[in-house]
């Protein structure tokens, strides 16, 4: 069985989601990468670090 891949994973998005689901969570994506970068909140960053192992995403 081989590895699923990023590409993979956005083929199967773009099967299944519709172009304002799409827009909704590239928009949700910047705010969240707009607190992580510029606020530098370091309870935000933690969050979304262990939000991202949560979701399977290596992160370092």
């Amino acid at each position: 069985m081989a590895e699923e891949t990023v590409a993979d994973r956005i083929d199967a998005a773009r099967a299944v989601l519709t172009p304002i689901q799409a827009a909704t969570g590239l928009t949700f994506a910047a705010g969240i990468a707009f607190v992580l970068v510029f606020l530098q909140d370091p309870l935000a960053h933690d969050a979304m670090h262990n939000f991202r192992h949560a979701a399977g995403i290596t992160c370092h």
